[in-house]
């Protein structure tokens, strides 16, 4: 009988100590390739995105920094059509810019947080007023655009609105020509593409007035 005890005891300790290697060679074995899903997977790809967007620039950080005060003001801009424009076309033309450059200001804030950089605030505004380049609207014609409404307003808002796109695909096309962050380039393809096409559209509206 004490035999057998002792060999049960001998066979429970070499199948634990067995189990034991299992385990430590599937954690052991993880390293960064073998599991995909595993943080160091993640990291490994987190990288090599990274890289593959290539690196920023000041250009880069000017762009966004830049943009994102501009994309502001024509959200704003376009929240009072909401309540004042009386042109479906423009009501319609208003939610498409609310649409695209709200998302645009997350994706550029979250590029300027990746570099370290400051992101504008919302109280910081960029009263360009004598920068036809930017296309900013001054606080004097926001208040403007506030008194306004029906078909006065209507005509205020693709005004200065085609004067905003225009300062947009501006700033655009020195990012293409400057920049060096491949994503930062893409959005800035995507401004000037759908705001060229924007400012054609209030041109034909403006006429038809």
């Amino acid at each position: 009988m004490t035999t057998y005890h002792v060999s049960t005891r001998k066979s429970i300790a070499i199948a634990a100590t067995a189990a034991a290697l299992i385990v430590l060679a599937a954690c052991g074995g993880n390293d960064g390739t073998a599991e995909p899903g595993g943080h160091s997977g993640m990291t490994g790809t987190t990288s090599s995105t990274s890289d593959s967007a290539g690196a920023r620039n000041d250009a880069d950080v000017q762009f966004a920094q830049q943009m994102i005060p501009h994309h502001r003001q024509a959200v704003q801009m376009a929240d009072l059509a909401e309540t004042r424009a009386s042109s479906a076309e423009v009501k319609s033309l208003a939610a498409t810019i609310k649409k695209a450059q709200g998302p645009e200001i997350k994706t550029m804030s979250g590029w300027l947080k990746t570099w370290g950089e400051p992101v504008p605030q919302e109280s910081e505004g960029m009263d360009h007023s004598g920068d036809d380049m930017s296309g900013m609207m001054t606080d004097e014609d926001m208040r403007e655009l506030e008194q306004a409404s029906g078909k006065a307003f209507d005509t205020a808002f693709l005004q200065m609105m085609i004067k905003h796109h225009k300062g947009a695909v501006s700033m655009a096309k020195t990012e293409k020509s400057d920049g060096s962050y491949q994503p930062a380039k893409d959005m800035a393809d995507d401004i000037i593409a759908s705001q060229t096409a924007e400012i054609t559209e209030m041109n034909k509206i403006l006429r038809k007035q």
